[in-house]
Formats: C-alpha cells, sequence, structure tokens
C-alpha cells in the first residue's frame, strides 16, 4: 500500500524555520511531480510549492517566495519543504501529495492521486 507520511511540523516563532519532510513508502517519489499544500482553519486547501521530475523545476505560490524551499532527495525517497522566516499566516496542515500523471508539476490539487496525512504547522508568539 502507497503511503506519503509527512514530518517535521510542530510549533515555530515568526521569523523562525520549520523543515518539513515527506516520505513515501512502496512509491518512488523521484519518478513523479510533488507538492505541498496547506489548510488553514477556515479557509480552502491551498497549493504552496511543487516540484517537477527530472529537471527539478520548482513553482512557489507569491506568499511563500524567497522564504520556502522544495527540494527532493532521491537516495532518501523524501521531498522537503524548507520554511524560514515564518509568519503566523503559515499556520495550517500540511499536505504532501504526488501526482501519477506525466506532466509538469502543479498546485492544482485535483491532479494530485496520492496524499500524506498532513502535519500542523503554528507560527505564534
Amino acid at each position: 500500500q502507497v503511503q506519503l507520511v509527512e514530518s517535521g511540523g510542530g510549533l515555530a516563532q515568526p521569523g523562525g524555520s520549520l523543515r518539513l519532510s515527506c516520505a513515501a513508502s512502496r512509491f518512488t517519489l523521484a519518478y513523479y511531480p510533488v507538492a505541498w499544500f496547506r489548510q488553514a482553519p477556515g479557509k480552502e486547501r491551498e497549493g504552496v510549492s511543487c516540484i517537477n521530475v527530472g529537471d527539478g523545476d520548482t513553482y512557489y505560490t507569491d506568499s511563500v517566495k524567497g522564504r520556502f524551499t522544495i527540494s527532493r532527495d532521491k537516495v532518501k525517497n523524501t521531498v522537503y519543504l524548507q520554511m524560514n522566516s515564518l509568519k503566523p499566516d503559515d499556520t495550517a496542515v500540511y499536505y504532501c501529495a504526488a501526482d501519477l500523471a506525466t506532466r509538469p508539476c502543479t498546485v492544482i490539487s485535483t491532479h494530485y492521486d496520492y496524499w500524506g496525512q498532513g502535519a500542523q504547522v503554528t507560527v505564534s508568539s
């Protein structure tokens, strides 16, 4: 059974950093586009970032550009989201997802087939 498992969430102060990990089992993440989404209480799920297969091109939503970095570790079969200069508005449950289609990565949630269970990120002083 394919599983994506997020880890690394928690509490951070404004201006602080966290690194989320998305590890896969029975599934090779390097072969597929992977994205991070987030959902804050009372808000719709939002696409945050994604990374392509091959060239590793990345995309970031405007609100996280320059602060978040998505990357892959093919050996560890893991995708990371490094989050720096965190703001209270970044508070949300963060999900990683993998797209089984052969296409450039997107942050359209309906494109994604496998999802993790989510990791809570809380930014507060």
